[in-house]
Order: C-alpha cells, then structure tokens, then sequence
C-alpha cells in the first residue's frame, strides 16, 4: 500500500468508479465521497458502488449548494446549472474532510475535453483554482495531460501509474472497465439541474421561500402547480409517482378521486383557503378520464380522507395559467 491516501469525489458514473478502482490497483488508499442534495440523489450512486465493492462516504451539501446557487461566480449552463461553480464546491468540501478522513490529496473522475462546459482544460483550472486546493487536485485518467500538482512533485504519486484519456469518446474507458472487471451504470439523464421543468419548479420554489429539503426532493416526481403564494399541488402522474410522493411527503394534505382508482394530489400549505382547495379538486379531477363531472374528491391528513368535495373538472385555460412547465 502506498504511504498516502485520498478522498475521492464520486458520481456513480464510469468514470469516477474506475478513477477509485484505478487508484485502489496501484495501492492507493481511496475515500470515495457522494455530495448529495434534493436534486443530487445518492440511491443510484449508492447502489452502484456496492456493486463494485466500494465504501461510499455521503454527505448532505444542501445548505451550502442552495447558498452557492444564489450566485455562482461562473454563471450557469443552459438552465439552474453552476457547473464549474458545483464541482468546485465538491472539491472544497472534500478538501476540508482531508484532516478527519487522514488524507492527503483529492482525485476525481474528470476527463479532459469530455464535457463542452465543465471539463476543458480552462474549465478544469477554474474548478481548481476555485476550490481552494487547486495544488491537491489529481484527475488518474487524465493527469498524464495536466500540470504536475503536489502530490505528484513531492512524489506522493507515480505519474506514470496515471492515464491519458481525453476527448468526449468512452471506448477506452469501457475498455479498461472490461479488463478490470468493473460494474458500471448506463449513461443517465445526467444533472437534474439541466432539465428545464425541475429546474423552472426549483425556481419557482426558490422565489416563493420554499427550500427545504422534502420540498425539493418532492420537485422530481409528479405535475406541480402554484395556486397561490403560499400554497402548491402536486399530482402523480402514474402509480410509481403516487408510490414516490406518498413516500417522501411527510406533510400536506392529501386529495384522491373517490370511488375512482387515479392520480394522488397533495396540497403543500399551512392552511388553504376554501376556494384554494377547491381548485386543487378541479385540476385533480381534470386529470382522471374515467372520473365524472362533476365529481367527489376526498380530501384530509395523511391517510384520513374523511372530507369531500364537489367539484367539476378545472376548464384548460384555468389549469395552464397555474401549472409549472414548459410542456
């Protein structure tokens, strides 16, 4: 085993698992590291690194990610994403874990010239340079490409024990992930800040002073509408959404069509308005076709649906000025 370690940041993705698994086969100690929030989720990067034997850290960046957001020094790609910005976040963070972890550096699984925003050689030394800790910073499968930082110049790691992968192709990472035997995910959607109706929810919840944590992760399953400034319907769209929202809504009130098997709405306010819940109804309604109209819509707290409504099905025109998306 080599004498020093590191923490490495890891996605799930193919390359950050072979940048720890690279690492580990020279006889590096690695401390992969998952940074989650809301629209970060860890389940996927969790489970595939229990495939590949690797002992994943997960730490909660909300608070500071949220603070980050309000005004990235590199701006934002196409949509809410702080590219630059966020992987230099991760990297400090991670640096600041070096003295509790005992390590010595940081490595990732960044390829340059993969990515057209975040992963050009500029790019790269303003994640650097950014971070806090630009000398730390070691990328095993393009390092042989970049300037030597500390741990390379004080001999800490073997630069020729390095790789040289560039370019937006993966053929030789897939073929290195054969020879090494490595599980690895096939390619995602990617960062839900580049989706441009999660990041329009985000928006609006951001604007209306609704961050916390089960809002957020709530922003990923179902229809959202704003009904008024203080109040939100969400709705499912299918049964899994009706499964997702049950089970990350820990408060709310809870509306389902009766008698008709359809969507689950919940309603997020502290205390809705009469006229509020019933245009809630009406949307929910709106979005079942076996359901009459007008119709009955039971509504109460958590599983306690004691409470009716009547209720005709929301007029088009109606429902669009309150939904948030693009579609």
């Amino acid at each position: 085993m080599k004498q020093h370690k590191a923490i490495a940041l890891f996605s799930g993705g193919l390359d950050s698992i072979l940048s720890v698994k690279w690492m580990q086969k020279h006889g590096y100690t690695v401390f992969p590291v998952f940074f989650r929030a809301p629209y970060i989720p860890s389940e996927r990067a969790i489970d595939i690194a229990g495939k590949n034997s690797i002992e994943l850290i997960v730490r909660d960046i909300t608070a500071a990610h949220l603070e980050m957001m309000k005004n990235p020094k590199y701006g934002f790609g196409g949509h809410l994403n702080p590219c630059i910005d966020c992987h230099a976040l991760m990297f400090r963070m991670a640096g600041n874990m070096l003295a509790e972890l005992g390590a010595d550096f940081l490595i990732s699984g960044e390829v340059l010239g993969q990515r057209p925003m975040s992963q050009r050689r500029d790019a790269l030394d303003s994640v650097a340079n950014h971070s806090g800790f630009p000398d730390l910073l070691i990328r095993p499968l393009s390092q042989k490409l970049l300037p030597d930082t500390l741990p390379i110049r004080e001999g800490w790691v073997d630069k020729t024990e390095l790789l040289a992968f560039h370019g937006r192709g993966r053929k030789d990472q897939i073929c290195l992930a054969a020879e090494m035997e490595i599980v690895y995910p096939t390619p995602a959607g990617g960062c839900l800040l580049t989706d441009r109706n999660f990041t329009l929810r985000l928006k609006d919840l951001i604007a209306h002073g609704q961050t916390d944590e089960e809002s957020i992760t709530l922003l990923r399953f179902g229809r959202h509408f704003r009904l008024s400034a203080k109040t939100k319907l969400i709705i499912g769209r299918t049964e899994a959404d009706n499964n997702e929202l049950e089970k990350h809504s820990s408060s709310g009130i809870r509306m389902l069509i009766k008698e008709v098997y359809g969507p689950l709405g919940i309603i997020i306010s502290e205390e809705p308005e009469r006229k509020l819940l019933s245009l809630a109804a009406s949307i929910l309604l709106y979005y079942s076709r076996k359901a009459p109209s007008p119709g009955i819509v039971k509504y109460g707290i958590d599983n306690n649906l004691d409470n009716e409504i009547v209720v005709s099905k929301c007029p088009e025109d109606i429902l669009r000025k309150h939904i948030i998306s693009l579609d």
